[in-house]
This record gives C-alpha cells, sequence and structure tokens, in this order.
C-alpha cells in the first residue's frame, strides 16, 4: 500500500497499575527495566515512563487502580526476544526469580513465553523476533492457533 502514513514502531506501551512502587520494582528486577521520566501531579508520583538497557520496547507505567483492576489477565502486548536461545534464558531466569509461566513453546511463525503476570495480573507475553517459519505474501490463516502450533511442533521434532 503506497498511501499508508510512515510510522515507526511502537513508541511505548501504557499499563495501569495499582501500586506504582510495586510494579516499577517487579518490571526492574525481572525485566532489566529502568525508571527514565516520573511524572507527578500536585507533588504525587503517578506514573514513570521506563527504558530497557538492551533493547526492549519503552513502558509507562500509570496509577490506576480500577483500570489495573479492569486490565488483569488479557495479553495487550507481545514483547520481542532475538531468537530460541534468548526466550530459554528468559524462561530460566523468571523460573530463578520465582515467577510461574507456561514455558516456551512453537507458536505460529517463532517461539513464545506465555502466561506470565506482573503483580497487577496483566499477562506479558515474550515472541522471537526470529522466526521457524516465514509467512508467504499470502494471507496466513491459522485455525486453532495453539493447537496447530503443537502438531506442527511434533510433524518438525
Amino acid at each position: 500500500m503506497t498511501d499508508a502514513p510512515r510510522l515507526d514502531g511502537i513508541h511505548h506501551v501504557k499499563l495501569p497499575v495499582r501500586d506504582l512502587e510495586r510494579s516499577l520494582a517487579w518490571y526492574n528486577t525481572r525485566l532489566g527495566y529502568e525508571v527514565e521520566i516520573e511524572f507527578r501531579e500536585k507533588g504525587v508520583l503517578m506514573g514513570c515512563a521506563l527504558r530497557h538497557p538492551n533493547g526492549g520496547p519503552m513502558l509507562a507505567l500509570r496509577l490506576d487502580p480500577a483500570r489495573a483492576e479492569a486490565a488483569a489477565g488479557f495479553d495487550y502486548f507481545a514483547i520481542g526476544v532475538p531468537g530460541k536461545e534468548e526466550i530459554d534464558d528468559l524462561a530460566q531466569r523468571l523460573v530463578a526469580l520465582g515467577e510461574t509461566h507456561a514455558g516456551v513453546h512453537f507458536a505460529t511463525i517463532g517461539w513464545i513465553l506465555p502466561e506470565l503476570h506482573d503483580p497487577d495480573g496483566h499477562e506479558v507475553r515474550f515472541y522471537t523476533t526470529s522466526h521457524h517459519t516465514e509467512p508467504g505474501p499470502d494471507v496466513l490463516t491459522v485455525d486453532d492457533a495453539r493447537e496447530s502450533a503443537e502438531r506442527r511442533e511434533r510433524e518438525l521434532t
């Protein structure tokens, strides 16, 4: 499509949280995020923009307990991880830190690490940016994604 506007990736993802300090500590200790900007309103810390030292997307956390409660359990985004080895290493790191998740799995075009939940219950997913399968020029239609990936993984191994 030649008339599409020019875009430049995701600027940041913003999540509502119930306890800003708790969430800041979790994203720092689990994933290495660091505070880059603090947002105060009438002297009260209400949010932070976080940067990642090794290429992760910018995250913003906003104190908003009601929205955090409503958003719990849904996977709004997936953070890219370079490849299979890196996603396996991440899975092991998270387990060593006491986090539960569903493990690394073969997915539609790469590998996925689902079912990690932050302190507010947001599902934080990871997906490899390198692929085991490259989509073709036509639209790839996936029926029953989990079952299809499991079947394909069995066929390939």
